[in-house]
């Protein structure tokens, strides 16, 4: 089956972009424009990967998809929801429960442990502390580290600390993964074991990811491939 094919397969439309601009205005310095006019849709269920040269616009794509961080020009739709119609209070509480975030830095919190790492976005929704811890376990076992929870992220290899991110973005389950650059700090035998990773927990969960790589074998198993180059989507498979 190719991609094309197995895309049909997928749930509906979840999120699209339309028209996405990003300038950064600098003092002294011409305005930088980094996106310029992006249109995107990404569907349930699918794995899309967003590749491209450095400075090509990857990562403030991802940042305005997950709402954090505001286009210059353009909309962001998540399902009915119009992102950028919401107040920064409103986003903040939108991205707690319906966007999961991992990047290539685990950004786990050091005199936590994992257990406790994992359940932070449940903890900062206010949800009980025994069911968040309860499924914070749950999730840990999944991720293959039920054994390591209760150790802090020093005392964890570097593939153990990014399973940890993968496991606190799916906390809250929410309907949206972005991850950027989530192997990009890590050896060849952990990167694969990462990619495995996150093609087992799309089988299992059906979560929609939205991946930008320099990866190309990941690149290369996504259900669709996006392009970036000076701003815009140059190519799309």
């Amino acid at each position: 089956m190719n991609k094309k094919n197995a895309l049909k397969t997928k749930g509906g439309q979840l999120l699209s972009a339309s028209r996405i601009e990003k300038v950064y205005s600098m003092d002294g310095a011409d305005p930088l424009h980094v996106l310029k006019g992006i249109d995107l849709s990404i569907y349930e269920g699918e794995i899309l990967a967003v590749v491209g040269h450095s400075g090509a616009g990857k990562s403030t794509l991802l940042h305005i998809l997950g709402a954090l961080d505001r286009p210059t020009n353009g909309t962001v739709h998540m399902e009915q929801t119009d992102l950028f119609s919401m107040t920064d209070r409103q986003l903040a509480h939108f991205r707690n429960r319906h966007v999961g975030f991992v990047f290539q830095f685990h950004h786990l919190l050091p005199e936590f442990t994992a257990l406790e790492n994992v359940a932070m976005p449940a903890f900062i929704q206010g949800l009980q502390v025994k069911e968040s811890l309860k499924r914070a376990s749950y999730l840990l076992d999944q991720v293959g580290l039920i054994r390591r929870q209760h150790h802090r992220p020093g005392e964890l290899s570097g593939g153990e600390q990014q399973r940890v991110a993968f496991a606190r973005a799916l906390m809250n389950d929410p309907k949206l993964i972005l991850a950027d650059e989530p192997s990009g700090n890590l050896d060849l035998k952990n990167s694969q074991a990462l990619h495995e990773l996150m093609w087992d927990l799309v089988r299992r969960t059906g979560k929609t990811f939205v991946v930008v790589t320099h990866n190309h074998e990941l690149a290369e198993r996504a259900d669709r491939l996006i392009e970036l180059f000076d701003g815009r989507i140059s190519t799309q498979t």
